[in-house]
């Protein structure tokens, strides 16, 4: 495939390592490790780029890496080797023409597995893994399920705690910053009222949101400390 410009732009997203390591919930030098080692490192290299920049002294990825760090780390976590899931994802982009296989929707649809694989299959092409642990997608399906997908069924948007919560990052809006959905206010603005004691129904008053957008941003706030 064709090298690409993967540079920090709106529509994109900026996340750097340690805001994705919380909306993940992924320790932060694990999710350090693979930006530097495998996208910046092998991937990087194979498709003539590097997926992540310098940004105030942090390094930042993409919207769409942060989706793919996750699949692929779920991927190593059940004992597939990382070379295999680096080769995975070569053969993927191939066959989907996309340098993002797992922040596509088909991709993430056709994930299939008889216990002991992972595999996917397009017409002839069949790509398949091999881990160390019985294979159990339930992880991926519920990952799938917080997804939105866009133009050319790419992952558009990432509700981190469910699509029943009003939680939302999406890479058009504040450089994907977590906002409450409809609204641009961080959960965090809404944390610090609550942490300095503001009842919750005063909070969702001031700032003309629902006590259940409150909660959420109080919740989501929790999970990522």
């Amino acid at each position: 495939m064709k090298p690409f410009e993967n540079i920090p732009q709106l529509g994109t997203g900026i996340f750097t390592i340690r805001e994705v390591a919380s909306i993940l919930r992924i320790p932060y030098p694990k999710v350090l490790r693979w930006v530097k080692e495998y996208w910046d490192g092998r991937l990087g290299k194979l498709f003539q780029t590097q997926y992540s920049w310098m940004t105030e002294g942090s390094r930042a990825v993409s919207f769409h890496t942060v989706v793919e760090l996750y699949v692929m780390i779920q991927l190593a976590e059940k004992g597939v080797k990382t070379s295999e899931v680096l080769l995975a994802h070569q053969k993927l982009s191939r066959i989907y023409k996309t340098h993002f296989p797992f922040a596509q929707k088909q991709v993430l649809e056709e994930i299939q597995t008889d216990g002991k694989r992972i595999f996917w299959k397009r017409g002839e092409d069949i790509v398949s893994l091999n881990g160390s642990d019985q294979f159990n997608l339930n992880i991926i399906k519920i990952f799938f399920k917080m997804l939105d997908f866009g133009e050319e069924d790419v992952v558009s948007r990432l509700w981190p705690m469910g699509k029943d919560k009003a939680i939302v990052i999406d890479p058009a809006r504040k450089f994907g910053h977590p906002i409450i959905d409809g609204k641009n206010i961080y959960p965090e603005t809404i944390f610090e009222h609550f942490k300095a004691g503001d009842p919750i129904p005063y909070i969702a008053h001031i700032y003309q949101i629902t006590e259940k957008e409150a909660e959420d941003a109080i919740n989501y706030c929790k999970l990522a400390a």
